[in-house]
């Protein structure tokens, strides 16, 4: 089953700029698989057809008239449920906003819209995007595209979804502890969270934090970069933006790996990871080495990361929260209302504490970046799991003491700051999608994208390492 809405992003747009395809066409192919896989996955939420099909015939007009085409004319676009859409329902999966239907878009749409997109709907996310498993009480579950009974992961899991099966050729995500870069692990695409201030993010409850990021998902790193250049830009809004020009993160420069320095770690050197990862790993960095300078087994220094984690994330937590949790309890799920309890035990003490050794983390991590070109580890502790659980309660027989941990692998790295992409590396022994993350240097995010780009083509011409491909026609039926 291969389809216009199968191509990547970048060639759609160079195609429509060339008049060989219509926007029009486009977005009927998307449409026609959205109405095939998704019944099975749940990843498209809140549908915006009857504008999306104005804006395409717009977008062809436009075309033919030889008007000037932004860097995403005529291609449909997933919005997280997270990001306020005008005239569309946004819910961030909570019953508390079932109904809710914003009257503006937040920056980050209203860029996508300004480059040319067309918004085609919502992707789905867990409440609040707590948790890394796609499922909240408006919605439902969202199912995993290469079997639809495990968990996608989350929160960006919709945006995952849609984007492996054609549905759309971008869409949107949004990382704190690992949300974008989980869901891009378990279902065999890319994903990117930058440096904090790259996308600007002006709606975050606490502006003076640089943990929660807004990021591009696609099926390959060129299409990823194409949305971020789009999406990124300057806004006195978020006090972590710097001026700078989105367009250069277009069309990434691949990178010469031969003259790489490589660190490899299985775990961070703190994380809990599942034995079958990190086998898995083991072989997969056996393959990559020889295309490096150098790659060696190195862990950096997060010292008490779990705990310091957990203390910044619930400053978040009740400054988001602690009302919603006093007044309508009934109408939240556990993940929220856990979180925000146990943050409201901590004291300012403990959150000095946490801000500090956080420095401390960032600063290690910045002097071990300057003896390696970039990190790789792998991007989730876990195979997909069934997504009518939680998370996973324990791994290797160890038990899990917050529904967080065994995301450990991925918010340690929150807490360095540094740009981070995931990109797909084969399937597992169970034929799941596996992916590794890529780190590299503070504020550096073009020369990253460079690497992932040069790497993503090197695994390409293995068999076992390309990227996998879910079986549509079995979705179908």
């Amino acid at each position: 089953m291969s389809e216009l809405c199968d191509l990547g992003a970048v060639e759609l747009r160079r195609l429509i700029g060339a008049k060989k395809i219509s926007p029009v066409e486009l977005l009927d192919s998307c449409l026609a698989r959205i109405a095939a896989v998704n019944p099975a996955l749940n990843a498209m939420v809140a549908m915006g057809e009857e504008r999306a099909r104005d804006e395409a015939r717009a977008a062809e007009a436009a075309v033919m008239n030889g008007a000037a085409l932004g860097p995403l004319h005529g291609l449909p676009v997933g919005i997280k449920d997270l990001n306020a859409t005008a005239g569309l329902r946004t819910t961030y999966g909570s019953l508390l906003y079932e109904n809710h239907v914003p009257k503006t878009d937040e920056r980050l749409v209203a860029a996508v819209r300004s480059a040319g997109a067309i918004v085609l709907g919502k992707t789905n996310t867990p409440e609040f995007g707590a948790g890394a498993n796609t499922r909240n009480r408006v919605y439902g579950a969202t199912g995993n595209p290469f079997d639809p009974t495990l968990t996608c992961g989350g929160s960006s899991g919709g945006s995952a979804v849609a984007l492996a099966t054609g549905m759309v050729p971008l869409a949107t995500g949004s990382d704190f502890g690992g949300s974008l870069r989980t869901p891009a692990g378990f279902c065999g695409v890319v994903g990117f969270r930058p440096t904090p201030g790259t996308i600007p993010h002006e709606v975050r409850q606490i502006g003076l934090t640089p943990f929660p990021v807004q990021g591009p998902m696609g099926r390959n790193v060129a299409d990823a970069a194409l949305l971020l250049s789009a999406l990124a830009g300057f806004d006195r809004r978020d006090p972590f933006s710097r001026p700078l020009d989105g367009a250069r993160f277009a069309a990434p420069r691949a990178s010469d790996l031969a003259r790489l320095r490589v660190a490899v770690s299985e775990d961070l050197g703190c994380a809990p990871v599942d034995n079958s990862i990190r086998v898995t790993f083991r072989a997969r960095v056996e393959k990559l080495a020889p295309l490096f300078a150098s790659c060696v087994p190195r862990d950096p220094d997060l010292g008490p990361a779990h705990d310091v984690f957990e203390i910044l994330r619930g400053v978040n937590f009740i400054a988001a929260h602690k009302a919603r949790v006093e007044k309508h309890r009934d109408l939240l799920g556990p993940n929220v209302i856990d979180n925000t309890e146990r943050a409201l035990a901590m004291s300012a003490a403990d959150v000095a504490w946490a801000s500090a050794t956080q420095t401390q983390i960032y600063r290690r991590f910045v002097a071990f970046m300057d003896e390696v070109d970039i990190l790789i580890c792998p991007a989730c502790s876990v195979p997909p799991f069934p997504h009518d659980e939680w998370y996973p309660k324990e791994i290797n027989g160890q038990t899990m003491p917050t529904y967080m941990r065994w995301l450990a692998i991925t918010y340690g790295l929150t807490l360095t700051t540094h740009p981070v992409a995931v990109i797909p590396c084969g399937v597992d022994e169970r034929g799941l999608p596996f992916g590794i993350q890529i780190v590299g240097r503070y504020q550096d995010d073009a020369a990253l994208l460079g690497i992932a780009q040069a790497l993503e083509r090197a695994l390409a011409e293995d068999p076992e390492l390309a990227r996998p491909r879910p079986d549509l026609a079995r979705l179908t039926r």
